[in-house]
Parts: structure tokens; sequence; C-alpha cells
């Protein structure tokens, strides 16, 4: 099994974080979402297609959350040089939290390659 690498030129970067308290669809342990939006960029000189993400969520109570798998919401984006792939999820949490990332894939030759998501803290406000 090949080991994948960065791709300099791709690149992933948070464009929004939006915090939503309460509401009936939260879980009562889990009163807080955070919806992020994420922009992955190929300013590579190759095509690359993306297959899967891998994210991990350090809550501040200590627990660990890592959540990864096939696909990027549902699609393999195909980036060719120039071309972007945005889109947004979200996490529920009932304390404060730090999540990173990476996404996965490979390029036109075949080669693995990834691109991390720099950390990014799910603060809950405290009125």
């Amino acid at each position: 099994m090949s080991c994948s690498r960065e791709l300099p030129g791709l690149t992933a970067r948070l464009d929004k974080l939006c915090y939503h308290h309460g509401g009936a669809s939260l879980p009562p342990d889990k009163p807080h979402a955070f919806v992020y939006f994420i922009t992955i960029e190929n300013r590579s000189d190759r095509v690359v297609t993306l297959l899967g993400r891998k994210w991990v969520i350090v809550h501040a109570d200590g627990t660990r959350l890592v959540v990864e798998g096939d696909r990027i919401v549902g699609e393999t984006p195909r980036l060719a040089p120039g071309e972007q792939f945005s889109y947004n999820s979200y996490h529920v949490t009932g304390v404060d939290a730090t999540a990173h990332g990476s996404f996965h894939g490979v390029d036109e030759t075949g080669e693995r390659v990834h691109v991390m998501l720099a950390p990014f803290a799910l603060e809950i406000p405290h009125s």
C-alpha cells in the first residue's frame, strides 16, 4: 500500500463557520451546531479526483471523534487545474471543540494525494 503525499497547489480552506443553538432537531446532550463551509482548490498542474475525507474533532472534555469515509458530502469531485469544489456540512456538540481535517484522492497519474485543512475552533458563545 503506497502512502499519499501533499500535492503542491491543492489547498483546502474554511470559508465560513456559523453557530446555531438548540432546536428540536438537535440532541439534548449536543444542543450546539456548527455549520462549516469549505473550499478545496486545485492550483496544481494535475487533475485531481477527491475520494474521501478524515476529520478529527477534539472536544474540551477530552473526548475525540474521528470521522472518515469515502466521498465528500456524497460526491467524488474531479478538479482540473484552476477548478475548485465548495461544500458545507456540520458538527453538533455539547462542549467547545477543535476540528481539523484532510481530504484524499488521486491525481491523473494514479498517485495518491491529500490536502490538509488547518484546525479551527468550535467555540460555544457564552452570554
